[in-house]
């Protein structure tokens, strides 16, 4: 098992109290599963997911990633965990101004040790992306940069792959198209996805959907 939530937890205290968003939820995700999770805004669904990238900690519960608890982990054995095995892809694309294109797709590979040039080429040649190497993030459209984020999440060949709303910026026809490259490549790579959205019709895209709903997860109706 890729992923696994047992009996996780989490609230937070707002002015009116404690506000108890997951509730004793449980979760599995095998490898090259993908698993969309729907649900209405504030239901929770970014929570998880920064739960399982370690972003955050549940009040109790476990997460495990290849069989390995990360809420028992510090603060640097969660960093490792992001950096070698899980790619993030969020909403709001999170490319680093300075760097070009190209680098902004290879900075997470580097920093994990697993630069690969011709995983890197190909994964640009399928997004699109061969002619703006050279350029910076300022000098392209919103759906090239979905682009160079889905790119990033995939050039250090994850096991898990965290989607929040992955084309929630773009319009239609290219939030279809990014999302198509992106399980395209998802397969081709073999790692779990776990997407959160709003949009049924972007869930419907993944094997498996759940919708969250008070905390826990129900059967997706669309």
């Amino acid at each position: 098992m890729l992923l696994e939530l047992r009996n996780v937890s989490k609230s937070f205290e707002s002015g009116e109290g404690q506000v108890n968003v997951l509730n004793d939820l449980s979760l599995q995700l095998s490898a090259g599963q993908s698993l969309a999770l729907t649900g209405e805004s504030g239901a929770g669904k970014s929570t998880l997911l920064h739960l399982v990238a370690g972003l955050e900690r549940p009040d109790h519960g476990e997460i495990l990633i290849k069989g390995q608890d990360i809420t028992k982990l510090d603060d640097g054995g969660l960093a490792a965990i992001r950096r070698q095995s899980i790619g993030l892809v969020f909403q709001q694309f999170n490319l680093i101004p300075a760097l070009t294109i190209g680098d902004n797709l290879s900075f997470q590979a580097r920093l994990a040790g697993r630069y690969d040039r011709d995983w890197i080429a190909h994964l640009a040649q399928i997004l699109g992306l061969e002619t703006l190497l050279a350029r910076y993030p300022e000098e392209i459209s919103g759906g090239q940069q979905q682009r160079v984020a889905v790119g990033r999440a995939l050039a250090l060949r994850p096991d898990l792959i965290l989607a929040d709303e992955p084309t929630g910026n773009l319009d239609e026809e290219n939030g279809q198209a990014v999302l198509s490259l992106f399980l395209r490549l998802i397969a081709e790579s073999g790692a779990g996805l776990l997407m959160v959205t709003h949009s049924a019709r972007i869930a419907a895209a993944c094997e498996t959907r759940r919708h969250l709903s008070r905390g826990q997860l129900q059967a997706f109706d669309p």
